[in-house]
């Protein structure tokens, strides 16, 4: 198998050899294979156990997963630091987490002879407020999102300690997943969560060497990706999930996300994922501000053609892919990997159906709710409902109704919300001061 140094070199052949298909290997510039071209994208699973760690429930998931065809598995975002979650149900792994619930993770999802990343993040000022947590960002800019703005804690600009703090966790962290057995992390820098507010000169109003220019509201990105390469072995691959845009009028955009890939090129990333939105500009639950573009499946493709067209680092788009012939589609747009992520935990069967090239649609929850912040709640909170049943090892059935997934969801994050505030008190005393 032939490795290319330059990912437009890698464009160049394809496109005398034919498209590329769903089933064709791609090489990592870590040295690395993922065996096809799906994978399964980041959700927030809401699955941890006691002390915020992964348990039994996460490993039957995985398992499921792994032998879905699926060549990549990207798990849901695991929290650096335990005073800054985005849900209480989230994992959190530093550098004196307990590791064998990792490694039973880890385990399970390479089961089936996928590689398996863990998604590292910290949340910023995505911090809800009853979690009695810290809310850092760049600058003092609390978030904008009408009614719900209330239940988010007000966020303390950052000191250069912190921000070094964070640089050394993220580290800590991607340590962590290497000794537990991941093939790799992906960076999430996407979504309105802490690096993505780097980026964003909205959020942004820095005027040291964090803020400004581009190129300085990237480095901490940048210092990021540096402090877990050297803190990880040779070959352990490390992935970036950036947004093309925030969708917000004077936010981060396509021409920014163009040169944050340039940059990300020259780090020698592995592969970039590219999204859209954050808790401001709802792109991937189909509410942003330019609804118009994004209603439709893979609704990223046409906005970010051009990206594809020009990088040298492999990309990865996600978002609203749900049958064969759109998937097929995004990889004749120049991407190298599609990923998949509701229609993996609607139906965990469809990307093997689709490795034998059949169409296999799967249909994604809806919901009729007049509120598109409630409709976006509602519908994520289906796509949950179904992986809690996988992990539950119940047996398949129809779409659960959003509306009362919803409820059942707000339920559990009561009982989640009380336990992580107790380990939370035990653990961090100061954090609940």
């Amino acid at each position: 198998m032939i490795y290319y140094a330059s990912q437009l070199e890698l464009k160049e052949e394809r496109a005398l050899m034919g498209a590329t298909s769903l089933d064709t290997p791609l090489v990592l510039r870590s040295g690395s294979t993922v065996a096809n071209r799906i994978a399964k994208a980041a959700m927030e699973e809401q699955l941890a156990s006691a002390h915020q760690l992964p348990g039994p429930g996460l490993h039957r998931l995985y398992r499921r997963w792994a032998h879905s065809g699926a060549g990549l598995l990207i798990t849901g975002h695991v929290m650096i630091d335990r005073r800054a979650v985005a849900q209480p149900g989230d994992i959190v792994l530093e550098s004196d987490t307990p590791i064998s619930g990792f490694q039973g993770w880890a385990e399970a999802a390479k089961s089936g002879g996928a590689q398996v990343w863990m998604q590292i993040n910290h949340p910023g000022r995505v911090v809800q407020a009853d979690t009695h947590g810290r809310s850092w960002a760049p600058s003092a800019v609390p978030v904008r999102a009408g009614f719900f703005s209330r239940f988010f804690a007000p966020p303390e600009e950052m000191s250069q300690a912190q921000i070094d703090e964070v640089v050394a966790r993220f580290a800590a962290t991607a340590r962590a997943a290497d000794r537990a057995g991941f093939d790799g992390v992906e960076v999430h820098a996407a979504h309105g969560y802490l690096l993505s507010q780097f980026l964003s000169p909205l959020v942004n109003r820095r005027t040291d060497q964090w803020g400004g220019s581009l190129h300085d509201r990237a480095r901490l990105l940048l210092a990021v990706i540096r402090r877990i390469r050297s803190a990880t072995r040779p070959g352990f691959a490390v992935a970036v999930k950036l947004n093309s845009a925030d969708f917000q009028r004077g936010g981060f955009d396509l021409g920014d996300a163009e040169k944050v890939i340039a940059m990300l090129a020259a780090e020698e990333v592995d592969l970039v994922e590219l999204s859209g939105g954050s808790v401001e500009s709802l792109a991937t639950a189909g509410a942003p501000a330019d609804g118009s573009t994004l209603r439709r499946e893979a609704y990223f493709l046409d906005l970010t053609a051009s990206l594809a067209d020009s990088a040298e680092v492999p990309l990865m788009l996600t978002g609203g892919i749900r049958r064969r012939s759109v998937a097929q589609r995004v990889l004749d747009g120049g991407f190298d990997l599609v990923g998949v992520a509701t229609a993996l935990a609607v139906d965990p069967g469809s990307a093997g159906r689709w490795l034998d090239e059949d169409e296999a649609e799967v249909p994604a929850p809806r919901s009729s709710l007049r509120s598109k912040p409630l409709r976006a709640s509602a519908v994520q909170a289906a796509t949950t409902a179904r992986m809690h049943r996988m992990a539950a090892d119940l047996p398949d059935c129809s779409t659960d109704a959003p509306l009362r997934a919803l409820v059942v969801d707000r339920v559990r994050r009561g009982r989640q919300l009380r336990g992580y505030r107790r380990w939370l008190r035990l653990h961090t005393p100061e954090a609940l001061s």
